[in-house]
């Protein structure tokens, strides 16, 4: 081991090696430049997407203001301007009743001339089935589905009947042998 004497201390050759590198400041890495934080992106945005003739959709719409009302626009439900809300621009318009089924295209037309465009599929209307006859419980139509309320209620009348009768009848004592 080699040692060297430095002002009445000894120091070893590692110590001789590291201490150039420990006496040396540090440099920083060079910090990364700040990435600008992007600005509102221009979108609009439908819920649901699928709807049905006279249902209201809810439009969702952001320009680079939103504090300036857009418009929006569809021959599904027409022209609508779309209100600053909560940093967003929204709206709730009602389809069309006399709208075809199909796909309409939904057209956000900003202040500053930017748009922005997305799809919005009109079904048609659907009425809903009575369901499938399983069984018993009433959905299987027919006679027996009038009488279960009535023949409920009769059973129900007779056992409490039976009850009654069944407390006042006179008990009789055995003997004990």
């Amino acid at each position: 081991m080699v040692s060297v004497t430095r002002g009445g201390l000894a120091l070893s050759a590692a110590a001789l090696l590291a201490g150039p590198l420990l006496a040396a400041p540090a440099q920083a890495a060079p910090l990364a430049a700040p990435q600008p934080i992007p600005g509102p992106t221009v979108f609009v945005e439908v819920s649901p997407s699928t709807v049905e003739p006279g249902f209201l959709v809810g439009i969702k719409a952001s320009c680079k203001d939103n504090s300036i009302p857009a418009i929006v626009v569809s021959d599904a439900f027409g022209r609508v301007q779309v209100q600053p809300q909560r940093g967003l621009l929204t709206a709730a318009p009602m389809v069309r009743e006399r709208t075809r089924p199909g796909n309409y295209r939904v057209k956000l037309e900003c202040p500053d001339g930017e748009t922005a465009s997305t799809m919005l599929q009109v079904v048609k209307a659907v009425k809903p089935s009575r369901g499938p006859a399983t069984g018993f419980g009433g959905g299987a139509g027919g006679m027996t589905g009038g009488l279960l309320i009535p023949g409920g209620l009769a059973l129900t009348v007779v056992g409490l009947v039976v009850w009654v009768l069944a407390l006042r009848r006179p008990r009789t004592v055995r003997a004990r042998r």
